[in-house]
């Protein structure tokens, strides 16, 4: 069955098509998907499928979009501090 993976950078965005057996898992597809070829060393443990976060057992269905999200650089609760601060001081 088909899937697809994406990932993106500030800039840049990678979209993979995959193929895979039925019942695969999430990790087993990303484990063997030309994204952790291209990319070893990245960080898969927060993932979702179309905006929806899921667990690396979770069993893929066919045109499942496998997305992997980047950690923030900034907790989105402190940048609404910091900047309310600003337009209040």
């Amino acid at each position: 069955m088909k899937i697809e993976i994406v990932y993106a950078l500030k800039h840049q965005q990678f979209f993979y098509t995959e193929k895979v057996k039925e019942n695969t898992t999430i990790e087993s597809a990303l484990k063997n998907s030309q994204l952790l070829k291209d990319f070893p060393n990245l960080d898969v443990s927060n993932i979702g499928i179309f905006s929806r976060a899921v667990k690396k057992n979770e069993i893929l269905q066919e045109n499942d979009r496998i997305e992997i999200y980047r950690p923030l650089k900034i907790d989105p609760k402190e940048k609404r501090r910091e900047r309310a601060k600003k337009s209040s001081g």
